[in-house]
Parts: structure tokens; C-alpha cells; sequence
């Protein structure tokens, strides 16, 4: 018995075909999604950014964190004001880099938060063992 291979050169050119047409679709589709954002108001990105900020404080980034807390809430406002003046790509930069910002600001105050109480932990292990220790002094007879 022969045993006979197909020849599958015509599916290539297809499938190539319809490659390129997805990837100008991508492109094209990309392209339309950014020429509509730069005009609009970045209000979802904006709100994220304002519970990032708050989430950080709520945190107590203001007291661990301060340095990182600040440049958030400094980007946040330079965020607000280019609203303000319709410049909307300057507006969504600020408020991203704002919300980065905060996050690390967050994640910082949450380690040093953890950290604390890790010492506390220590202390109050050492001090049940110093206070062990004291109780179990040998009975002279």
C-alpha cells in the first residue's frame, strides 16, 4: 500500500492573507482607540487614581511613606489641574504616575506597619520568656 501525501502549499497564502488582514485590523483598530482618547477626559483613570491616593492614606502612608505619599498627591493635583485646562493626555500621565505612586506609598506604609508589629511580636515573646525564666527558679530544700 502507497502511502501519498497531500500537498498543503495553497492553505499558506491564505492563512497569510488572513494574517495580514487581522494585523492591519489591529492597527487600524488601535490607532482609532487612540485618536478617540486624546480627546476625551481620562475620568476612569482618574477615579482609580483618587482611590489609589486614598487607600494610601487610609494606609498611613502620610506617616511611613511620606516622600511617596507626597509626590502622589502633588502628581494628583498637577493631574486635576491639566482637567482643568482640557489636557487630557497630560491629565492621564500625571494621574497614572500619581497612582503608581500611591500604590508604592500604600505597599510601603502596609511593610512597615508589618514590621512593627513583627518587633512588637519579639518583644513581647522575649518578655514571656524573660518572665518564664524568673518563675522557674530551682526550690532549694
Amino acid at each position: 500500500m502507497e502511502l501519498t501525501t497531500m500537498n498543503t502549499s495553497t492553505a499558506k497564502p491564505t492563512f497569510n492573507r488572513l494574517r495580514g488582514l487581522k494585523m492591519a485590523a489591529l492597527a487600524l483598530g488601535t490607532s482609532v482607540l487612540l485618536a478617540g482618547c486624546a480627546g476625551n477626559p481620562p475620568s476612569e483613570q482618574y477615579a482609580v487614581t483618587q482611590s489609589a491616593v486614598n487607600a494610601a492614606v487610609t494606609a498611613g502612608a502620610t506617616e511611613y511613606a511620606a516622600v511617596e505619599m507626597k509626590s502622589a498627591q502633588d502628581k494628583f493635583k498637577q493631574a486635576e489641574l491639566a482637567m482643568q485646562e482640557k489636557k487630557y493626555d497630560e491629565a492621564r500621565k500625571y494621574a497614572e504616575q500619581a497612582e503608581w505612586d500611591a500604590r508604592v506609598a500604600e505597599r510601603k506604609a502596609q511593610a512597615a506597619k508589618a514590621q512593627k508589629a513583627v518587633q512588637d511580636a519579639r518583644q513581647g515573646v522575649n518578655e514571656l520568656r524573660e518572665e518564664g525564666m524568673r518563675q522557674v527558679q530551682p526550690v532549694t530544700q
